[in-house]
């Protein structure tokens, strides 16, 4: 835990939070904004967008209770859109852990980085994959959580489990799947998703966030441009989040191993032989 001296609340607004932070980065400090609600970051956009990326400075964006975390809190809290906003700005790292270990790691890449960096946990305590350790020797990039030959999954967060509840029920069906964890959604390192779709043919993403923007959109990108092949999303639609416990949630937007197994073996049908 940090000394008090080196914990600092400012009184009066999300804004003052970002304004606060980019003072202390140009002073050659790394300062760390951390808060429960993704609402903090999207109320402070645009201090965000001109105080902390357009001068590149150093400081580290924390939301402790992203995606569905909150879902139970209200419509307004159930923010689903924060990844696409902040890959959008130029100059911005995004980061999402799946487990302990790439939470470390990528706390280590944030905090020598001389760019922002938003990074996204969930309020539930992160698994640990018993195939790691691993060295964050890029920050830029992914990690191949089980291989296979036939689709490609590639996901982020909370999706990693949901990913991996899939397999056995892939397995049965004959279709081998390649489970991608990818911890960091900017900058996108697009030769891991290139080398796994030239073997299997086809893909399905899978995240905790609205299907326009977020990894759904960085692998269309890069797929469209250039090497197109079958994909499908596990995501939620471009609408709204209701209020709920966020198993609830999850269920009823289809962001379970069910929806992956399903859209994975439409993929899979549609590859070229």
């Amino acid at each position: 835990s940090l000394p008090p001296e080196k914990i600092f609340t400012p009184t009066a607004g999300d804004f003052n939070l970002v304004a606060n932070a980019a003072g202390l980065a140009m002073s050659g400090k790394h300062p760390w904004v951390i808060s429960d609600s993704v609402s903090t970051f999207v109320s402070s956009y645009k201090q965000i967008r001109d105080s902390l990326a357009f001068p590149s400075l150093s400081v580290s964006l924390v939301v402790s209770e992203g995606g569905l975390s909150e879902g139970q809190n209200g419509v307004s809290y159930n923010i689903l859109q924060d990844i696409a906003l902040m890959r959008s700005l130029p100059n911005m790292n995004v980061y999402v852990p799946s487990d302990e270990n790439t939470l470390i790691d990528v706390v280590k890449a944030s905090s020598v980085s001389t760019r922002p960096s938003y990074i996204r946990l969930n309020s539930t305590r992160l698994p640990l994959f018993e195939n790691k350790p691993f060295e964050l020797s890029n920050p830029s990039g992914a990690r191949i959580i089980k291989s296979g030959t036939d689709v490609t999954i590639y996901t982020y967060g909370t999706m990693v489990t949901q990913a991996l509840l899939a397999v056995d029920n892939l397995e049965k069906q004959g279709i081998s799947a390649e489970i991608i964890d990818c911890y960091c959604i900017k900058p996108f390192l697009e030769q891991q998703l290139l080398s796994s779709v030239r073997k299997t043919g086809c893909c399905v993403v899978a995240e905790e966030h609205n299907s326009i923007g977020g990894l759904c959109g960085a692998v269309s990108e890069c797929l469209c441009r250039t090497y197109p092949v079958p994909v499908r999303f596990v995501a939620v639609e471009d609408q709204f989040v209701n209020s709920g416990h966020p198993d609830e949630l999850r269920e009823y937007y289809g962001l379970t191993c069910r929806e992956i197994v399903n859209a994975a073996a439409e993929v899979w049908a549609l590859r070229r032989r």
